[in-house]
């Protein structure tokens, strides 16, 4: 095992770097930028529209639904899979590699990925088939086949389909798991295969209650698992309170001159600072990735629109509250004046501490380091749970459209042995792997998007005529 990831990381590295640097920057922002002119800034002039449907009528018991999910519930769902270890570890890996001016770009990235969404969640209430049964089925694969008819139209959804089993429901949910046993073991002293025999056991009897079981689980650990991380993130930056100022301005300093602490020339530093909210913001928000419109298609919903302002707010609950609340932790107790890694920049990377426990390490500081631990293992646990059982879901629509229902059983299957593997495995190789599936699966639906600019813009003036 060990051999075959020292032969396959650097491999799996060198093609991340090239897509994350070259493509990935340009395809998130431009298809984020592209939709926000088209639609007027929805995200902005819809902003409060999207607050009162999600919370003006507030419950976190929805009930089973005749068929599908209530617009909480898939927003709930499409919230765990953004809320996952992309708010704690991608955060903390972004700001190790790239600054803590990887944080700005990672809420560029979130401001024109609202608009994105708005548009994916438009076009999943708008090209999803129902079952006989009156469950719903959507997500790119129909919009990609809208878009692109014939072959050319069915090679692209099939490659999406490929990539997003892969990405998330088998190697995405190894990054869960890890993450989650990795600080299990940190903070408690369990050993790791343990933690995936408990996951795989909870998993299980979830995924054989079918999409109404995930919704009613989902409704219910989405706020709370927020509300806790909140409460103890804010009780932290009260504590550290006379740093804030210096933690905001380190963000916006850094995001702009990269180079005084990243090191190298300039060049370089921004393009890693970039890339590095490029990559990590896309992993935390899922904004362009094709993955959450899967569940929004599940909404009870007359109108597309109504869908995609609900999922503009999972976009920025997701990075300019949870993941930024974390940033703020991290950086005013370690990269201040009085922090372990003050003015220590990208070197802190060969040091103890790493994007697994950076976290730990950040509220440790104000917590104590044996409670901080426990802490961000208990948050962690609940928010990677989450978005196993998301993008398990994802996964299986792709799987169900690639090989029909009766491939769901098998794929469940293989779903659980990944989440143990995950728990085992080398945390730098399944993060490497994830993102590169992470960042094949923007490419199909990026191009379907461009091409369907028409039906979201159609949608959103007819909303506005009302």
């Amino acid at each position: 095992m060990a051999e075959l990831e020292a032969t396959l990381f650097p491999i799996v590295a060198k093609i991340n770097e090239y897509l994350s640097n070259y493509i990935l920057v340009f395809l998130l922002i431009g298809v984020g930028l592209w939709y926000s002119i088209q639609t007027r800034f929805v995200q902005v002039r819809c902003f409060g529209e999207g607050m009162k449907k999600t919370f003006g009528n507030l419950s976190l018991r929805g009930g089973r639904q005749e068929q599908g999910m209530s617009s909480f519930q898939a927003l709930a769902t499409a919230i765990a899979a953004q809320v996952g270890t992309g708010n704690i570890v991608g955060a903390s890996g972004a700001i190790l590699t790239g600054g803590p001016g990887a944080i700005f770009w990672m809420w560029i990235i979130a401001f024109f990925g609202m608009a994105t969404i708005y548009a994916e969640a438009t076009l999943a209430i708008k090209t999803r088939r129902a079952d006989e049964d009156g469950s719903y089925h959507g997500g790119p694969v129909y919009y990609i086949t809208t878009a692109f008819k014939g072959g050319f139209g069915k090679f692209l959804a099939g490659f999406f389909a490929v990539a997003i089993i892969l990405a998330l429901g088998f190697m995405g949910c190894m990054v869960q798991s890890n993450s989650i046993g990795s600080t299990f073991n940190t903070a408690f002293g369990v050993p790791n295969w343990i933690v995936g025999v408990v996951l795989v056991a909870i998993c299980g009897v979830i995924f054989l209650g079918g999409v109404q079981r995930l919704a009613s689980v989902t409704e219910k650990v989405v706020p709370v698992m927020a509300a806790i991380f909140l409460l103890g993130g804010l009780v932290v930056l009260i504590a550290r309170a006379k740093y804030i100022p210096a933690t905001f301005g380190m963000i916006f300093q850094y995001a702009f001159q990269p180079q005084a602490i990243i090191g190298g020339g300039f060049g370089y530093a921004i393009k890693t600072a970039i890339s590095q909210g490029a990559k990590r913001g896309l992993f935390s928000n899922e904004a362009g990735m094709g993955s959450t419109p899967h569940a929004h298609a599940q909404a009870n919903v007359t109108a597309p629109h109504d869908q995609g302002v609900v999922a503009m707010i999972g976009v920025f609950m997701d990075t300019f509250v949870v993941l930024t609340l974390n940033a703020l932790v991290v950086i005013s107790t370690l990269y201040t004046a009085d922090g372990p890694l003050a003015a220590c920049g990208a070197a802190a990377e060969s040091t103890t501490l790493g994007k697994a426990n950076l976290a730990q390490t950040a509220f440790g500081v104000v917590f104590g380091e044996t409670a901080g631990a426990m802490f961000v293992a208990v948050c962690l646990f609940f928010f990677a749970f989450s978005t196993i059982l998301s993008w398990n879901l994802f996964g299986k629509i792709n799987v169900i459209y690639l090989f029909g229902k009766k491939s769901a059983k098998i794929y469940a299957a293989l779903g659980l042995v990944f989440i143990f593997l995950g728990t085992l495995m080398s945390n730098d190789l399944v993060w490497e792997l994830t993102d590169m599936f992470n960042n094949l699966m923007v490419i199909p639906n990026a191009l379907a998007l461009f091409a369907l600019t028409s039906v979201v813009v159609n949608s959103t003036h007819m909303a506005g005529k009302k």
